[in-house]
């Protein structure tokens, strides 16, 4: 990896990472729907001004439907999901448990398209759970039932991108990479915005709230989505997937020093083991490669 894949890989990391503390401040005021609709329209609208003047305007050819599909599941699904968490639960702990969306990957791929279940990965996999369990069962934060519910919407999240990225895999080889971010945030948009029209908050947000919302669309999904698909494109997808061990971090260190949230041992244990499930399931190696023989 180039050093300038590895800035964008940083930097990626950050945008996705801090996504969770802008969520954490603007959602209280917003909503989920209202949050959640502004961002994926503020971003299609970035992306597409972009693709604009670059001269690569998306044509979808009969794609609405898959596009509609990919965008709900990948997108709006998970969004308001993470959204709806995080009205209870700390920016840090959302962003360690969306990390997830990797072991569930391995299941939905392996169900749906049948790929192999090494040993790796069932081990992966079955250490991710304990990594779940540690984080729930020595919690920074009181263990109610809100609490444990937004736990489930985050699991529920991972799970819906982990659907979608299987999804996107079966029906958009070969789609570019604009394309595939303009489609997914429209299709997104189409179902998120007639919900946010009918829950838009009784009174105006602070300027923390507005300006939350916009560093969310703007930088975390409208960048952070050309930095992603120019990785994919000159990294390669398995470079790329190590962008997962860089969110939960830079969520955990954002969350702590900006909003000065709770960190106990539970916490750092459980994504410690969590990113070490990751890294088995996405049989990532960080040792020398071996030379063929």
């Amino acid at each position: 990896m180039s050093a300038r894949q590895l800035g964008a890989l940083v930097l990626l990391g950050a945008l996705w990472g801090v996504s969770y503390m802008f969520i954490r401040v603007a959602v209280p005021e917003l909503g989920p729907f209202v949050l959640m609709g502004c961002r994926v329209a503020l971003a299609v609208l970035a992306l597409t001004l972009y693709a604009a003047a670059v001269r690569q305007l998306p044509k979808f050819r009969g794609r609405l439907r898959q596009f509609l599909i990919l965008g709900t599941v990948n997108s709006a699904i998970p969004f308001s999901l993470i959204a709806a968490a995080e009205i209870e639960i700390p920016a840090s702990l959302a962003a360690i448990l969306n990390s997830t969306s990797a072991l569930f990957v391995a299941g939905v791929a392996a169900v749906w398209i049948g790929e192999s279940l090494t040993v790796r990965k069932v081990a992966g996999l079955l250490l991710g759970v304990a990594g779940v369990g540690v984080l729930v069962g020595f919690p920074s934060v009181p263990l109610t039932g809100p609490v444990l519910l937004a736990v489930g919407a985050m699991l529920g999240a991972s799970l819906s991108y982990a659907v979608g990225g299987v999804y996107a895999k079966r029906a958009f080889e070969g789609v570019p990479g604009l394309t595939m971010a303009i489609g997914q945030m429209s299709g997104a948009a189409v179902t998120l915005v007639p919900l946010a029209a009918v829950t838009v908050p009784d009174s105006a947000p602070s300027t923390a709230a507005v300006l939350s919302m916009l560093a969310i669309a703007v930088f975390s999904t409208a960048v952070a989505y050309f930095l992603y698909f120019y990785l994919i494109r000159t990294a390669g997808p398995t470079k790329t997937l190590t962008v997962t061990f860089l969110i939960p971090a830079f969520g955990l260190l954002s969350g702590v020093v900006f909003l000065n949230e709770p960190v106990g041992p539970g916490t750092i244990v459980g994504l410690g083991i969590i990113l070490i499930s990751v890294a088995l399931v996405a049989e990532i190696r960080f040792g020398r490669k071996k030379v063929p023989a």
